[in-house]
């Protein structure tokens, strides 16, 4: 079946249409299960836990569960994906998630957070969300480049199997599975003990699902190409800078994966904003000074960049392949996101999730 598509409409054609599709579901599930990785850390720093953490970890863990089932079922090959096969920094990794987690808490929403709040209308979102895409692009490829690299370069480690944080081949990957499956019941089942809507948890595990979907799709595609595609799921710095640049840079574009990601997503998320009821325009507010979104864009634009990943490009799509870089990205997001919501806590009013 892959075959007679791609020879129908072309790899690139078939990866744009793959990473619009995964985007829709996504940016829908999304918006409807008020997924953030930035809310969750902060339901940490106030020192409970609530509703949105389990919405985070059960998108976390579904994806996590679906990716490891299918590699240990034969399924899915993962190991040419690039945060397996290329050469990591743990360096980048660390510095790079500690700003991104700080600038989400300063932002109020992560990539994929602002992508989705600029499908309701959310005008604070999308002016971020620019500032995060413009800074993002700099650091790729503009004046900012040099210094990534500089960061990279300090701490790096082999692709192959030394970024794998547990080796598929070990003959402990069915009992990895299985612990998986027990903690994605454990926060399904710590969701509804915190009283979370069971529609949220449901549209959370859609989330997790997109980040398979994406793996699967676009290794079928991969394996059926005689040409080289590159496997990959969900992540929004690299495509978002992509996106921008093929709008404000070119006349044509060759289709990608990443190109059809991004408007799916605010397609997904404003159809679910107008069906609930919800798109209108925010502007910004009186209490949260715009700097301070506009620092936290370009610390996030940076440090996704420096770090391999957003908070859903390394924390759930390189998390559910088991990255080491990526881990360590997530968990230094986590700490970056909870130091900085404490330290505004003490001069500041208290901030709403």
């Amino acid at each position: 079946m892959m075959e007679g598509l791609i020879d129908q409409f072309g790899e690139g054609r078939l990866m744009l249409a793959t990473g619009a599709f995964v985007g829709i579901v996504f940016g829908f599930a999304a918006y409807r299960s008020n997924f953030c990785l930035r809310a969750a850390t902060v339901e940490v720093a106030e020192g409970h836990v609530g509703a949105r953490l389990a919405v985070w970890l059960i998108a976390f863990f579904t994806g996590l569960t679906s990716v490891q089932l299918a590699v240990a079922a034969g399924l899915l090959d993962v190991s040419d994906a690039r945060q397996l096969a290329n050469t990591g920094s743990l360096s980048g990794a660390v510095l790079g998630g500690l700003m991104f987690g700080s600038g989400m808490v300063l932002a109020r929403g992560c990539a994929s957070r602002l992508l989705v709040l600029s499908a309701s209308g959310n005008l604070r979102a999308i002016v971020t969300g620019l500032v995060l895409t413009l800074v993002a692009q700099a650091s790729l490829r503009g004046a900012l480049a040099p210094l990534r690299e500089d960061l990279t370069a300090l701490w790096t480690i082999k692709g192959g199997t030394a970024r794998y944080l547990v080796s598929p081949d070990t003959a402990a990957t069915p009992w990895l599975v299985m612990a998986l499956f027990g903690l994605l019941g454990s926060s399904i089942v710590f969701g509804l003990k915190q009283k979370a809507k069971p529609a949220d948890l449901l549209f959370a595990s859609l989330v997790g699902l997109t980040i398979f979907a994406g793996w699967q799709l676009t290794y079928l595609i991969a394996q059926s190409s005689f040409e080289i595609v590159a496997i990959q799921s969900i992540t929004f710095t690299g495509p978002s800078t992509d996106t921008l640049m093929a709008f404000v840079n070119a006349r044509t574009v060759p289709p990608s994966f990443g190109l059809g990601l991004v408007p799916g997503v605010f397609g997904g998320a404003m159809l679910a904003a107008i069906m609930r009821g919800e798109a209108r325009i925010q502007r910004f507010e009186l209490d949260v000074p715009m700097e301070r979104y506009l620092l936290g864009g370009a610390l996030m634009g940076f440090g996704s960049m420096l770090a391999g990943g957003c908070a859903v490009g390394a924390g759930l799509t390189g998390g559910a392949v088991l990255s080491l870089t990526a881990w360590l990205a997530v968990f230094c997001m986590w700490i970056g996101a909870v130091a900085t919501y404490r330290g505004l806590q003490k001069g500041l009013p208290r901030q709403t999730a």
